[in-house]
């Protein structure tokens, strides 16, 4: 691919001519991408009964519907890159959900060595979209273009006190960006809670009772349209919803749980409310289309950034079902990428039609230019191919299809893969998976076969070869990061997220790590990693604060201590972190966290490899040297 820098393909962008210069005015586009939302979470594929999406049939109904609609990875960050960048995830080497992470990685690369348990190599997470690529968004804006982020971002944020950072919407081809938030998931607090969380803008109101955040950054969205309907526009809204946390409009929730089947595949009521508030949405979206006069001069795109959740459980069964597709949000199979998706270009496409084109999340970007009639930037190279042939009713552009995944996934479980379709037929190819560490291969025919449960690797030897070495040619292509064998890999060695926890004690509960309770202290024997005992939630306190320890160690590594509120989870821009003695005798620490804290529970990091650690003492201190939380660990009940 040509490395071009940003600021030359703009320029030769702002002298182009419009392929479109001529019309009366170009065509506003509002892409509307869902974040989690799987195959059979709509009722576009007759897949549910217990969901409810009459809007979003709505808008299919008016347009196309796409039958083979594929995201870029089956997590959202490397999704969300590839549409404004047109790039495979494989390439820009944004394969993981890491774009809320804090530290700045854009180079990719595999690593030498990994954990016991694992039998192949990690391969590092990138945590933002380089800028030297020319977005969706800049393209449309130097062509002359409105141009409007509303909702989750999630592929970047610029550090404070870090002026070089360039990864927020704004710095990446928006004039707006509401509501300008870095969260991974929906709003820390819930959907349904106090929006006090957000920036308070145009017609917010913060703390509306049973407000929902879905709800208001529709308002602001419909606002934008409203004052950009004389000019073409580009609304991107990415919505929060259906992604976790799990809660929405009670009345919605109690509306879903008198429907309830309770030996059906979807059957929670929380879940089910949450879509038909994003349902809503689409709603109302259109709606405003059709009020403000502008419906016929404005591309809807509907996408999801990945499949349905199926690996969070409520209830002793997972929150949505991607049936008939296997797997869901974070795997390799059809359940992960294979996603609804339809669009509307009025008076280019018939509306009710359908397609079964196989399309990628990369192909917008070159599609909704030429949709646009917008030249594509100077030296520009794109994964992604124009999909409009294929929305007029013509050839198939997309032959195949590469996707790339090559990350662990143990809750799931996934392990480190990649799959090509090319045509009917789906290449599945996992990195060192065999006990002795080489790569394990899966083969389907998804047209008989939607549901993969049938590998046919060992009845179509020449078709398996085949895909075998254009998958190798493909990830050559793409300069994708490969990961190879771990030479410190040991059978029978078990990720620490499978191991159950032990039960809390005294309110504290330990991760990476056995907990026990004797001599009045809290015992921590460390698996190795990252051994943190977390406490339960306790009344709000306000800095400066400082936290006292008293720690015995036969460890090693740096101590922190991570703070949080119900608004703000543990991060690492919340915490502190001290020198740890680790002579196996008890030391007392101090441990000062910023003026500006507010805490309700704390997360202790004591070291960060193997050993006995014992805790006797935690105290929380405010500036007047009083104690306003305290555990001596006395009275606990030894371990038996």
């Amino acid at each position: 691919m040509k490395s071009t820098l940003k600021a030359l393909s703009i320029l030769s962008l702002l002298s182009a001519v419009s392929m479109a210069g001529a019309a009366d005015k170009q065509p506003n586009i509002l892409f509307i991408l869902a974040d989690d939302l799987g195959y059979a979470d709509t009722t576009l594929y007759g897949h549910t009964s217990f969901y409810k999406t009459p809007n979003i049939q709505r808008l299919a109904d008016r347009g196309m519907l796409f039958t083979r609609a594929y995201s870029a990875n089956p997590l959202c960050s490397p999704t969300r890159s590839s549409i404004l960048s047109g790039i495979n995830p494989a390439r820009t080497g944004y394969t993981s959900a890491a774009g809320h992470v804090d530290a700045v990685r854009i180079d990719k690369k595999v690593n030498a060595r990994g954990p016991a348990w694992a039998k192949a190599c990690g391969v590092s997470q990138i945590t933002r979209l380089d800028p030297k690529y020319v977005t969706l968004a800049e393209a449309l804006k130097s062509a002359g273009y409105a141009t409007g982020h509303f909702g989750k971002w999630h592929v970047g944020f610029n550090r404070p006190g870090h002026p070089e950072d360039r990864y927020e919407p704004k710095d990446q081809g928006f004039d707006v960006d509401i509501p300008s938030v870095p969260h991974a998931s929906g709003p820390l607090g819930g959907y349904t809670a106090s929006l006090s969380e957000f920036p308070a803008m145009g017609v917010w109101e913060p703390d509306s009772p049973d407000a929902n955040v879905e709800d208001f950054i529709c308002d602001e969205a419909i606002q934008y349209m409203k004052a950009h309907r004389d000019e073409p526009f580009f609304l991107n809204y990415w919505a929060y919803s259906v992604h976790a946390p799990f809660d929405s409009k009670p009345e919605l929730v109690e509306k879903y749980a008198k429907e309830v089947d309770p030996n059906g595949t979807q059957r929670y009521p929380v879940y089910a409310a949450m879509v038909e508030v994003f349902d809503d949405t689409v709603g109302r979206l259109l709606d405003a289309l059709d009020r403000l006069g502008i419906a016929d001069n404005t591309i809807v795109v509907f996408y999801s950034d990945n499949g349905g959740n199926m690996y969070d459980k409520r209830g002793g069964y997972p929150v949505t079902s991607n049936a008939p597709l296997r797997g869901g949000k974070a795997t390799i199979y059809e359940g992960g990428s294979r996603i609804p998706a339809a669009m509307i270009w009025p008076g280019q496409i018939k509306p009710g039609s359908s397609t079964d084109a196989l399309i990628s999340s990369t192909d917008w970007y070159p599609t909704l230019l030429e949709m646009a009639g917008v030249s594509m930037p100077s030296g520009v190279d794109l994964d992604g191919v124009s999909q409009v042939p294929a929305l007029l009713g013509k050839d198939a552009p997309r032959k195949r299809l590469l996707n790339h995944f090559p990350h662990y996934f143990p809750v799931v479980p996934n392990e480190p893969a990649a799959y090509l379709i090319e045509g009917d037929w789906k290449l599945i190819r996992y990195f060192c998976k065999s006990d002795d560490q080489q790569d394990v291969f899966e083969l389907y025919n998804l047209k008989e076969d939607i549901s993969e449960s049938h590998d046919l690797a060992a009845q179509y030897p020449e078709r398996l070869e085949q895909m075998k070495q254009q998958m190798v040619a493909d990830l050559e292509h793409f300069e994708a990061s490969v990961p190879v064998a771990n030479p410190d890999y040991k059978p029978g060695a078990v990720h620490s997220s499978l191991i159950k926890p032990d039960p809390p004690i005294a309110g504290w509960r330990a991760y990476n790590a056995g907990l026990s309770a004797g001599r009045g202290r809290l015992i921590l024997n460390s698996r190795g990693g990252d051994p943190f005992i977390i406490s339960k939630p306790f009344e709000l306190q306000n800095g400066p604060l400082t936290v006292k320890i008293r720690i015995s160690s036969t460890s090693s590594g740096t101590g922190q201590v991570f703070y949080k509120t119900k608004a703000e989870d543990f991060s690492t821009s919340r915490r502190a972190t001290f020198s740890v003695t680790h002579d196996g005798a008890m030391h007392l620490y101090e441990v000062e966290l910023p003026e500006d804290a507010s805490v309700d529970a704390l997360r202790i990091d004591p070291s960060t490899s193997t050993g006995r650690v014992e805790i006797d003492d935690v105290r929380v201190i405010n500036a007047e040297g009083t104690a306003v939380q305290s555990w001596d660990f006395e009275n606990v009940v030894p371990a038996k």
